[in-house]
């Protein structure tokens, strides 16, 4: 359909998508820089989910039983700002859009959840918006069968582009979808043929459509700039039990003179041609302007959903006080009461018995404790369930079949479970977890980091940890993860050593808001060192004097998790020859390096030779604590891996690369001369 037909047969619709593509074509002029063909192209399909469908209220952005609007495309960011000015939210002023990608605007380059409301989820990197959309689609579905659909009955919606679609975090999270039937989430596929480099088929042959159908999907094809099939197809889509794609067939930069070329990709910023565009349009207002007409509809739009949230407020009213209670605590991710009572008692439990555990089973004993009182928990794993112990007995499995199951089977699918998990955290009112190997944290990365990004507590299962893990080889032993989870910023990489140090790492996982953690556990088993019951979190600290030097203190080992162990066996041989040694287990820099310096003077005092012992890399912060804050407070050795491991049983490779007791002994005799 060209761009006269659509204004003339459908002229109230079609100046209000105009309003989009004016003001991304203002916007990216006046920046100099962006993406102006995505909005362009997609804003006829915006403008009927948004006017006909869409259950938003524009005045209250996180009512918790919206619909929810992720563009994973987000680099047609100025889609989305767009559609949050013109229907009134409160924190997108004109203002805003005139600062579109300027230091301090909530515009940025890509839309950021952090920095303005309406923005479900931080989108950029193509293929994360997409797979953390069914993320959102699972927490609906999971809290829609706990709480009632009088609470929870809201549909997912998700723009794509055939970016998303190459990327491979895609199929992941396209298979897992249909493998679930998540018949409430709507993917909308801009199919306009073009990327940066030129059209798709330089790199591409995908019949998308087949390969959703092939998933489990509901499909179907529109002229995705066609009010009136745009329309249909939603109808469609919500009536289906599958997930849903509806391929849009579009003109990237639509009306431009770059329409259907990948130059329509980018800025688009020459003055004639965005007059040209204008006038094609149809439109006489000025940059940065809507004609009155315009806004107001937009505006009424906006305000449509107030009917739809007074009536959801109205039900939630009618029910119990508990339920509006419990409902209230998990969507502002606060944990149940009686957390810390029964972490307390797991802990002192622990220091009675004293067992020897690998910290992977240790990590499913405290979610046996911790699940049964959490019932917010979503826990899973990419097909290492019985590996990562990240199943207890009382969750049960999340299907189509049982919604109220709270374990996920995601299959081999490290990407896409880790940005689903995004998504469920993102949508509110659930506490996902998930498990792989630790080496695979390779293939989480990007969701990962996104997690730290988004400031959501995602909590990252990682089990065999290190060289421990024996047999499997070097292709299955992370040496220098451990550095690259603490080198990520807004991240808590935490390794315990024992079951103790387990349950408080958990308590720091789940109490937490804004940060995401990794816990690192042992293949391994591993004696209990906390025999000694504390109420305190010890975690908490980072770093804390688990051993004390007898007579003057000559030196410190600071360990974690695995190789406190080590540390302790060295420091009594230390000792037996005459050189008074203090062990300091360290599981979390991240949690030490927030505390005090007074604190952490007292833990590393200057003076005494520092040993620092990890199955890993050196690099990851360890220069701080062995160099000493200052970088020169202590003499310093480092006892770890300086390349990747080998193919044996676990002892045979720890006396191999020098993980020893004997070794450490010996460091710390060269250190002091």
């Amino acid at each position: 359909m060209d761009i006269a037909t659509l204004r003339e047969a459908h002229p109230d619709h079609w100046m209000r998508a105009t309003a989009i593509r004016t003001l991304t074509l203002d916007a990216v002029a006046a920046a100099n820089s962006g993406h102006s063909g995505m909005p362009m192209g997609m804003a006829d399909v915006a403008t009927v989910l948004f006017g006909n469908h869409l259950k938003f209220d524009a005045s209250a952005p996180t009512w918790p039983d919206r619909d929810r609007f992720i563009l994973s495309a987000g680099h047609g960011s100025m889609l989305i700002y767009s559609l949050l000015y013109l229907t009134g939210y409160k924190e997108m002023p004109i203002e805003e859009i005139k600062n579109f990608r300027q230091m301090g605007a909530k515009t940025a380059g890509h839309p950021e959840n952090f920095l303005l409301e309406g923005v479900e989820t931080t989108t950029g990197p193509l293929g994360q918006g997409i797979s953390n959309a069914v993320g959102f689609a699972m927490a609906e579905e999971a809290l829609r069968a706990r709480f009632g659909s009088k609470l929870q009955n809201h549909y997912t919606y998700c723009m794509a582009g055939d970016g998303c679609l190459m990327e491979g975090v895609s199929q992941e999270a396209i298979a897992l979808a249909g493998r679930q039937k998540l018949g409430k989430l709507i993917v909308f596929w801009d199919n306009n043929n073009i990327t940066i480099d030129g059209t798709v088929d330089l790199s591409d042959r995908t019949d998308q459509v087949m390969r959703f159908k092939a998933a489990g999907w509901h499909v179907q094809s529109i002229d995705g700039h066609d009010p009136e099939q745009i329309d249909a197809a939603i109808e469609a889509a919500k009536k289906s039990k599958k997930p849903s794609m509806i391929a849009c067939k579009t003109h990237i930069a639509l009306g431009h003179a770059a329409q259907d070329t990948s130059k329509g990709h980018g800025a688009l910023t020459n003055a004639d041609q965005l007059a040209a565009a204008k006038a094609a349009y149809g439109v006489t207002w000025g940059p940065f302007e809507v004609a009155a007409d315009v806004k107001a509809q937009w505006e009424a739009i906006g305000a449509r959903g107030h009917a739809d949230h007074a009536a959801w407020k109205a039900r939630f009213d009618e029910q119990s006080e508990r339920r509006q209670i419990e409902f209230n605590r998990v969507f502002a991710g606060e944990v149940p009461k009686k957390l810390s009572a029964t972490i307390k008692a797991f802990k002192k439990q622990v220091s009675e018995s004293q067992p020897s555990l690998a910290t992977r089973a240790s990590s499913q004993k405290v979610l046996e404790v911790i699940n049964p009182i959490m019932p917010e928990t979503i826990g899973g794993s990419a097909d290492l369930t019985g590996s990562n112990n990240t199943l207890t007995a009382d969750m049960g499995v999340f299907d189509e079949t049982n919604r109220k199951g709270r374990y996920v089977y995601y299959g081999i699918r490290e990407h896409g479970m880790a940005a689903a998990m995004n998504g469920m955290a993102l949508h509110g009112g659930i506490r996902p977890y998930g498990g792989t190997f630790f080496c695979f944290t390779d293939y989480a990365r990007p969701a990962m980091r996104l997690s730290a990004l988004m400031q959501i507590p995602v909590t990252y299962v990682m089990t065999h940890d290190s060289i421990g893990l024996g047999e499997d080889g070097p292709t299955h032993q992370p040496v220098e993860h451990l550095a690259i989870c603490r080198a990520t910023p807004n991240t808590l990489t935490i390794r315990p050593c024992d079951t103790v140090e387990t349950a408080e790492a958990w308590e720091i996982a789940l109490t937490s808001q804004k940060t995401p953690s990794v816990l690192v556990l042992t293949r391994q088993n591993l004696p209990t060192q906390r025999v000694e019951h504390k109420t305190s979190n010890l975690v908490s600290k980072g770093a804390y004097v688990l051993a004390e030097a007898e007579g003057k203190r000559d030196a410190i080992l600071i360990a974690t998790g695995s190789e406190v162990e080590i540390a302790m066996d060295a420091r009594k041989i230390l000792q037996d020859n005459g050189i008074g040694t203090r062990v300091v287990s360290m599981p979390c820099m991240e949690l030490f390096a927030e505390q005090d310096e007074a604190y952490r003077r007292k833990v590393l005092p200057a003076g005494p030779v520092r040993v620092g012992i990890e199955a890993a890399v050196r690099d990851g912060g360890w220069d701080r604590w062995l160099l000493g804050e200052r970088g020169r407070e202590a003499k310093q050795a480092f006892v770890g891996m300086t390349r990747f491991g080998a193919s044996a049983p676990a002892e045979e490779l720890y006396a191999k690369f020098g993980l020893s007791a004997e070794n450490v002994v010996a460091q710390v005799k060269a250190l002091l001369g």
